[in-house]
């Protein structure tokens, strides 16, 4: 019978074949279906990893191969199968949304040791933590397609404009087809900048700022094309930033390393793409 939260039989059937295997001599890993639960669970509470239910196994176990499926792309192949599988399927409609919404760091997220996990992160900012009045929080870049399902996650300090990332999150799309840019782009004023449209060089909605609608008053030049219609599907890419915020371990970042929270956020996009 499976729990509330866990990997349906469908959606276990689907990533099964792309687990890694184990191809060591002696002890075998616990079966990978009750570590992913356990690392679901962890994902879908904001629980400590220490107070894993003992039906998962040991947390040490799901820690482990958590950070080992991080380090070996394993989380993002999945994301990808499952995207390219649906694109493959005609399922995919490439009206991107993209948009950044901030998240509040928790206190256990700070005091990363140097050079753990490989990054040589010495500072909060290499680990993607911003200061605020607020406190330490980190800023979730993220692209999806019309139909409000991630396509791309970039992560940054918290006071990391959107814009700064536009390029880094259509790069980051994954999804094999011939033409890299989607076939159009919403965003709002937040990437109302010339070094954002010249990038794009496809047909997109994005709003003008108050201070550029003013200065063009002021020497009338060129307006760029805007759609009301268009834009009111811009609530796309916020609808799917709720969703993903639906898991407390999104929500609220508890991950001392950047690369831990973005692979958390990874296997919550890749949940929604399985319909789990």
């Amino acid at each position: 019978m499976v729990g509330r939260g866990e990997l349906t039989d469908a959606a276990w059937a689907e990533i099964e074949p792309l687990l890694p295997r184990n191809r060591r001599r002696g002890r075998q890993w616990r079966d990978h279906r009750q570590v992913l639960n356990g690392i679901l669970w962890k994902l879908r509470t904001g629980a400590s990893w220490r107070d894993l239910p003992e039906r998962y196994g040991p947390w040490r176990t799901c820690y482990d191969r958590f950070v080992r499926w991080r380090r070996d792309g394993t989380w993002d192949r999945l994301l990808t199968h499952a995207q390219a599988k649906s694109d493959a399927g005609g399922e995919v409609v490439w009206e991107v949304g993209v948009d950044g919404t901030a998240v509040r760091a928790h206190q256990h997220a700070a005091g990363a040791r140097k050079g753990g996990g490989g990054t040589g992160a010495s500072t909060v900012a290499d680990e993607a933590l911003g200061r605020s009045r607020g406190g330490l929080t980190t800023k979730l870049h993220l692209a999806c397609d019309g139909k409000g399902r991630p396509l791309s996650i970039v992560v940054t300090p918290g006071q990391r404009h959107e814009s700064t990332q536009l390029e880094p999150l259509l790069d980051a799309i994954r999804v094999p087809r011939p033409r890299k840019r989607p076939a159009h782009l919403i965003a709002d004023k937040g990437y109302s900048y010339g070094r954002c449209r010249r990038l794009l060089r496809i047909p997109h909605t994005i709003p003008e700022r108050d201070d550029q609608r003013a200065r063009r008053a002021r020497h009338p030049g060129r307006k760029p094309a805007f759609d009301k219609e268009v834009y009111r599907r811009h609530n796309v890419v916020e609808r799917c930033v709720n969703r993903l915020k639906q898991w407390r371990g999104v929500a609220t970042r508890y991950e001392k390393r950047a690369a831990n929270y973005r692979a958390m956020v990874v296997l919550a996009s890749l949940m929604i793409w399985l319909g789990a």
